[in-house]
């Protein structure tokens, strides 16, 4: 059992073991990720106080409009794992295309691939509502030595040797996974540390929160208007309670402590769904499954599912498993 007072640096420390690649180099590029997290939080939390609330006046690859938080958290978190040297490549929702790392020695000698999603539902930042940013990571698959390429990035889900979230909210807490379960770690802002505040956190195994953006319910597939009826059916323990923030983070973060679903299906607007598979799914998905949860499009697992471009978008069905296994019935219904 895991003492709640622990730093996250002690943390990373004492469970490098676990880790199959055990050099160090992780442990620095969960460091790197930490300290970001530290700068965005800062400005997160002055959004009332200065001027960066609002749109950017740009539209990024996904042709949404940019946030200037948006343009602020992308930047920081570059800036800090290029500074650090430990990545070969970065991929941001931001941008159009990955970035290539070269080391000091231009060798290309660092092994490791970080995919990111900034500031998830940033559009929240003007009304005060929680955000957060997602990410993932993966050895690179091309040779060390080589430039990173396109193929380094478009690995599947099961691939992932950590993936993570920042949640900025009441608190800011830094959830992660290598693979050997989900912990949390809430930051005290008065001398700027992560402690270990759950520890082995999980999903219930059933709940009673469904999230999704009902609004849309017109342009749902059949199967998932059947399962949203059976939510709110009374019945057993039903109806279920409706909860939706419009931000994934905060939706999967509420979910895996009180047990729940969370979905975002494709629809008759967006033939394939809304979130991106790499930036979204995956690190989600693989926190799902390491903290007893499930993860899939409706039909397969999302981890299993092999990316074909950087700004892919999947159908999301995520939550407790026998919550996600009942909706993927009624979707069966359809096939």
């Amino acid at each position: 059992m895991q003492r709640k007072n622990k730093t996250l640096g002690e943390f990373i420390i004492e469970n490098q073991q676990e880790f199959q690649y055990s050099t160090g180099e992780l442990s620095k590029l969960i460091n790197a990720i930490r300290l970001a997290a530290k700068v965005v939080n800062h400005e997160v939390n002055k959004a009332g106080l200065v001027d960066i609330l609002g749109a950017a006046g740009e539209t990024n690859i996904q042709g949404e409009s940019q946030q200037k938080l948006d343009v602020l958290a992308n930047e920081k978190f570059k800036q800090t794992l290029q500074n650090r040297e430990i990545v070969c490549g970065i991929a941001s929702e931001e941008e159009d295309d990955f970035i290539t790392i070269n080391s000091q020695d231009e060798q290309h000698q660092n092994k490791y691939v970080v995919l990111i999603d900034p500031l998830d539902g940033s559009s929240n930042i003007d009304v005060n509502v929680s955000v957060g940013t997602i990410f993932s990571i993966y050895r690179r698959v091309t040779p060390i030595g080589s430039p990173v390429s396109l193929e380094d990035f478009l690995q599947p889900g099961v691939n992932q040797v950590a993936a993570g979230y920042i949640i900025y909210g009441t608190s800011t807490m830094l959830v992660y996974t290598t693979g050997h379960g989900v912990n949390g770690f809430t930051l005290n802002p008065a001398i700027g540390t992560f402690y270990l505040s759950h520890p082995n956190m999980q999903f219930p195994e059933t709940g009673r929160i469904y999230s999704v953006n009902e609004g849309n319910y017109t342009h749902f597939p059949q199967g998932v208007k059947d399962y949203i009826k059976y939510c709110q059916k009374e019945e057993d323990d039903r109806p279920y309670t409706s909860r939706y923030i419009g931000s994934l983070v905060s939706d999967f973060h509420r979910n895996m402590i009180k047990g729940g679903i969370y979905i975002y299906p494709k629809s008759s607007t967006a033939f394939n769904g809304k979130l991106r598979l790499l930036y979204e799914c995956n690190p989600m998905a693989y926190l799902a499954e390491q903290a007893g949860g499930r993860a899939s499009d409706g039909y397969r697992r999302i981890l299993e599912i092999t990316p074909t471009e950087l700004h892919q978008r999947v159908p999301f069905f995520c939550g407790s498993r026998k919550m996600v296994e009942k909706a993927e019935s009624f979707m069966a219904q359809y096939a």
